[in-house]
């Protein structure tokens, strides 16, 4: 056995208090603090339920990172993704992916005018603030790669001229259905790596399925709601969340659960090492570090503590980590595998 696969933890490292943290100024902190409460309430008022969907949504915007969300159709995702830009009043668009649809349809194409001899550009519905793919899973793969350079170097080549998307919030939001097979192409690991976490959506219950039904009923859901944020107000949050102080603890933590992925031989007493086909990439660390930092804030701290590395593992990871078929005939889910591989490592 290599004693050195997985990095030690440093557990002589303590957390900070609060108060021991310079990097943020008091003001910058109780601003954060404002908006997410601004972002949480709206959302509120426009989605019942779905609290770790808000969660999840809220924080991998304060993040900066592309968000996957896979559920059953109707349980809310198109308003979810809606209610978050019109409360920052964003630009918004929709794509409905489709076999037809083509990369032109997203990032845009060029056309030519006869009369004048020369290429109009006409820029896609995929430079916005926040872009909705519903049900990419149903887009071809040659469309689906035309989100790659978008999402990861938030730029589009249209003509061979590349083009900058939005300099300020660029989100990707996409849907995707688990149950259907038909007319589906499932996302490469290079497409899904590019998005920040994955969150699954389960059904509503039965009482707030009875307020939902009521609040359709009486008009309080689904009208339009005037913004409480500005796009900048975002912007401002987002730099904040830099700021946010991570021991060199948690960073060993962070790297340990993300090579324990790649090496989980080295977990006694399970036969966990036959069912992972490969771990999770470096690109998993950076946006375990980036969401843990949210998280944070989310949680009203100016600093990271394991709990925020721990209860974001399974957004983080679920999309990472590669099961082979054995995993999928024995029922063992990635969400499984995930747990044990956290437990296993010691918490700083």
């Amino acid at each position: 056995m290599n004693d050195n696969a997985v990095p030690p933890v440093n557990n002589n490292a303590s957390v900070p208090p609060v108060s021991s943290n310079a990097a943020m100024p008091q003001e910058d902190f109780e601003f954060s603090q404002k908006v997410i409460k601004s972002l949480s309430d709206y959302f509120s008022e426009r989605v019942v339920g779905q609290e770790a969907l808000k969660k999840s949504l809220i924080t991998a915007i304060i993040a900066d990172g592309h968000i996957l969300l896979e559920s059953v159709p109707g349980l809310a995702k198109t308003t979810a993704a809606k209610a978050i830009s019109d409360a920052v009043n964003g630009h918004f668009s929709r794509i409905q992916c489709t076999p037809d649809l083509l990369p032109s349809d997203i990032i845009g194409t060029q056309i030519y005018h006869q009369h004048t001899g020369k290429f109009e550009t006409i820029f896609g519905p995929v430079f916005a603030n926040f872009v909705l793919l519903d049900e990419v899973n149903r887009s071809s793969a040659k469309t689906q790669s035309a989100m790659l350079e978008a999402m990861q170097e938030r730029q589009v080549t249209i003509g061979g001229t590349t083009y900058r998307m939005p300099q300020d919030i660029f989100i990707v939001i996409a849907t995707q259905n688990p149950i259907e097979q038909e007319g589906t192409y499932p996302l490469s690991e290079a497409q899904t790596d590019r998005f920040m976490i994955k969150e699954k959506i389960t059904y509503p219950s039965v009482e707030e399925e009875v307020e939902i039904m009521n609040g359709i009923e009486n008009g309080s859901i689904g009208s339009k709601k005037p913004p409480v944020l500005t796009i900048k107000d975002v912007d401002l949050v987002q730099d904040i969340a830099e700021k946010v102080y991570v021991d060199p603890a948690i960073k060993h933590y962070i790297a340990n659960i993300v090579n324990m992925t790649r090496h989980p031989e080295y977990i006694s007493n399970t036969n966990l090492a036959s069912y992972i086909r490969t771990g999770a990439s470096p690109r998993a660390s950076i946006n375990f570090l980036r969401i843990a930092k949210a998280a944070a804030l989310m949680n009203g701290r100016t600093y990271v503590v394991p709990d925020d590395v721990k209860n974001m593992r399974h957004q983080v990871l679920r999309h990472r980590i590669s099961l082979n078929y054995a995993a999928v005939v024995d029922n063992v889910s990635a969400e499984e595998i995930i747990d044990v591989l956290v437990n296993s490592v010691p918490t700083p």
